[in-house]
């Protein structure tokens, strides 16, 4: 009788270390399985976010070519009036220089 709680007690302990070995092994699964979706999680949200950087650096070179170019027109323009403005004070400054000599 002794011997029969024994040999009981052992397989149960033995049984315990298997059910043991499964949980820690299925828990080691588990952690894999979840390290492996939290990685592909991360690399799609960082494939998103360069998307997203792409697309506003995009619109952001877009954006300065218009600037560049109104920028560009207005210099031109500001140029065209100075130049003028030159012409005209170089042609009264001919006709002042005539006047007083001739």
């Amino acid at each position: 009788m002794a011997s029969e709680a024994v040999r009981k007690i052992l397989e149960a302990e033995a049984d315990s270390e298997k059910k043991n070995s499964e949980a820690l092994k299925r828990s080691d699964e588990i952690i894999s399985e979840a390290e492996r979706y939290s990685a592909l999680a991360v690399q799609k949200k960082i494939s998103e976010a360069l998307a997203e950087s792409a697309k506003i650096r995009e619109e952001y070179r877009k954006k300065l070519a218009v600037r560049n170019e109104k920028t560009e027109a207005d210099c031109l323009a500001e140029i065209s009036k100075i130049r003028f403005q030159a012409e005209k004070n170089a042609e009264n400054a001919i006709n002042a220089v005539i006047e007083r000599f001739f």
